[in-house]
């Protein structure tokens, strides 16, 4: 189904992906401030909606953490700038669209019977090491309270 996911302490791999306007996020480029990747299924679908409309609701949590938040998707830039505009999304939503879905792989957060992306978040300090995993299971939110632990630790 999918690789294991990478444990706290590890290096994590760098890529670079077109956000919803067509500009490369590099993972590299942002070394020195924290970094939360949040892996998500799909764009206009309704879990993934409710858990990145609290998200934004919450973007204080994570700009006041210095903390970078960045949403991926195997959706096409094209679908998630649609939906970022149409929800008012105020963080990058990322494209791992081709070769489909290759970071949600290197992160072991793809599933491969389903070629979507899993819900996983993936906590990272400024030198690239993984501080804290959020995982939920198909269907289910990951908690707010989570992500808040896991900058604390920051």
């Amino acid at each position: 189904m999918t690789a294991h996911l990478p444990t706290a302490g590890a290096a994590v791999p760098d890529f670079c992906l077109p956000n919803q306007f067509g500009e490369a996020v590099r993972l590299e480029g942002l070394r020195g401030s924290g970094v939360v990747l949040v892996f998500f299924p799909f764009a206009f679908s309704q879990v993934c909606r409710g858990e990145l409309a609290e998200l934004e609701a919450e973007r204080a949590l994570f700009d006041d953490a210095g903390v970078r938040l960045l949403a991926v998707s195997c959706d096409s830039k094209y679908t998630l700038r649609a939906w970022g505009e149409q929800e008012g999304f105020g963080f990058d939503l990322l494209s791992d669209f081709w070769p489909h879905g290759a970071t949600a792989r290197a992160f072991g957060a793809f599933d491969e019977r389903l070629g979507l992306a899993q819900r996983a978040s993936f906590v990272i300090d400024g030198q690239g090491m993984l501080r804290a995993c959020i995982r939920s299971e198909p269907g289910a939110a990951r908690p707010l309270e989570q992500y808040r632990a896991a900058l604390e630790e920051l």
